[in-house]
This record gives structure tokens, C-alpha cells and sequence, in this order.
């Protein structure tokens, strides 16, 4: 999926909040990502990985920390 298909997604489900990552991410601003693996940012499996790939093809370093509540 390319990004301006992500994008489009993800402003038709409202999720601005993701939409300022990704720009982030392209300006720089962005370089490291703290996430829950078991999380992620997105409840819907595919999109999430698809935000996250694309968040790394932007150079965020993507480090995953433990879920306590396992």
C-alpha cells in the first residue's frame, strides 16, 4: 500500500492523530517510536502494519517495549 493510500485511509477513519506521525516522520521530527507490540497504533491489524512500515521506510526507528499486563 502506498502512502497516499494509507493516508486516505486514514483520514476517512478520522485518525489525524496518526496522520501528524507521519508527518512528523517526513519533516524530521519524528525519530524514534516507542510501541507495545501486542497494541501497535491502530486496532485494525493490517492498517496498523502498513502505518508502521511506512512509518520506517520514513526512518523512525520503531522500539517495542513489554506489555506488563502479560
Amino acid at each position: 500500500m502506498n502512502k497516499e493510500k494509507i493516508l486516505n485511509m486514514l483520514t476517512e477513519k478520522g485518525l489525524t492523530d496518526i496522520i501528524e506521525l507521519i508527518e512528523d516522520a517526513e519533516s524530521g521530527h519524528l525519530e524514534e517510536l516507542e510501541l507495545v507490540e501486542s497494541v501497535g497504533l491502530l486496532f485494525e491489524e493490517s492498517l496498523n502494519k502498513e502505518v508502521i512500515q511506512l512509518l520506517q521506510q520514513l526512518g523512525v526507528k520503531i522500539i517495542y517495549v513489554t506489555d506488563d499486563e502479560e
